[in-house]
C-alpha cells in the first residue's frame, strides 16, 4: 500500500454493514418481546391442599385459603382407622389394579379401588373409589379415604403430585369453619373453642 493512500468505503461495504446492524437490532427486539411475554404469562405457584375431617367424614379441596369443593367420604373403620397427619400426593393412577396378598383384581366394577387412585406418601394409603358406594359417609374403610365415583374423578383432575393432604382426627377451628358441626362431635368442637379462648392453642 502506498504512503498516504486511504481506504474509501464502497457502497457494497456500507449496505452490508447496514444490513448487519438491522439484523442485530431485530434479534434484540425479538428477545425483549419474548422475555416480556414470558413475564406477563407467568403464573404464581398455587397452594392447593386436601383436608379430610374424620369426625365429619368429609373432604375439602382448598386453594390459597379458598374452599373449592366439599365431598362426602368414607373413612377408616374403628378397627382400621385412617392415619391422621400431614401428607403429600405421591401418585395418581387411572383405572388402578388392586393388589393384596394372594389377590389381584383388574380394573372394573369389582375393583375396590374404583376408577382412580390418589396415593399418599404413606405406603398403602390413598384416596380412591369404591365398589361399595353405600359406605360413603361412614367409618367403613381399611384406613384409606373412599369417595363416590363422580366426586373422585373430579378431584383427581384437580390435584397434582406434591399437593398437600391433611387428615384431621379431631374437629378444629378450620374444619369447623369448612364443614360446620355435627351432633356426634359437638363436645370435641366445644373443647377446641374453650382451649382457644384459654390461649392453649
Amino acid at each position: 500500500m502506498e504512503r498516504g493512500s486511504q481506504i474509501k468505503p464502497t457502497k457494497q461495504f456500507g449496505f452490508s454493514r447496514m444490513y448487519s446492524l438491522a439484523a442485530m437490532l431485530f434479534v434484540a427486539i425479538a428477545q425483549a418481546a419474548a422475555q416480556n411475554k414470558s413475564s406477563v404469562g407467568a403464573v404464581a405457584p398455587r397452594n392447593r391442599r386436601i383436608i379430610v375431617s374424620i369426625p365429619d367424614r368429609k373432604l375439602a379441596l382448598v386453594e390459597d385459603g379458598r374452599v373449592l369443593r366439599v365431598y362426602a367420604v368414607a373413612v377408616g373403620a374403628r378397627v382400621s382407622p385412617s392415619p391422621a397427619g400431614e401428607f403429600k400426593v405421591a401418585s395418581r393412577l387411572s383405572h388402578p389394579t388392586y393388589y393384596h396378598p394372594g389377590v389381584v383384581i383388574a380394573p372394573g366394577r369389582r375393583n375396590p379401588l374404583g376408577t382412580r387412585w390418589i396415593g399418599l406418601d404413606r405406603k398403602g394409603y390413598g384416596i380412591h373409589g369404591t365398589n361399595e358406594p353405600r359406605s360413603i359417609g361412614k367409618a367403613a374403610s381399611h384406613g384409606c379415604i373412599r369417595m363416590a365415583k363422580a366426586d373422585l374423578e373430579q378431584l383427581f383432575d384437580e390435584v397434582q403430585v406434591g399437593d398437600g393432604v391433611e387428615i384431621r382426627a379431631q374437629t378444629d377451628a378450620e374444619t369447623a369453619a369448612i364443614f360446620g358441626s355435627s351432633a356426634h362431635h359437638t363436645t370435641t368442637a366445644q373443647a377446641v373453642v374453650t382451649a382457644a379462648i384459654g390461649g392453649q392453642m
